[in-house]
């Protein structure tokens, strides 16, 4: 892990990228709604269903981040990820 990032285990980070493409394909989606002029409830149901996909994957990245901390937590710290930051940063996806 560095202040840029961490390599994610290839499982995961297959896991990871398929959520975000249903996402992107959740939003596209959206926009089509939209365009059309679908009604309220459908469009801001989508809306709810596109926002709790995208947070469920900034989950799960937290989650590897934290278990690569939790395997080497002096490294951790010297990076910059005190267990402080990591909650700041935990904080900031609820």
């Amino acid at each position: 892990m560095d202040a840029a990032g961490f390599e994610l285990p290839p499982e995961r980070l297959a896991d990871l990228l398929l959520r975000l493409r249903r996402v992107e394909g959740q939003v596209r989606g959206l926009q089509r709604m939209v365009e059309e002029g679908r009604g309220c409830a459908e469009v801001v149901t989508q809306f709810a269903a596109a926002i709790r996909a995208l947070e469920h994957a900034g989950y799960r990245y937290f989650s590897s981040a934290m278990a690569e901390c939790l395997a080497d937590p002096e490294r951790a710290a010297a990076e910059g990820y005190s267990p402080e930051r990591l909650e700041e940063l935990f904080l900031r996806l609820s």
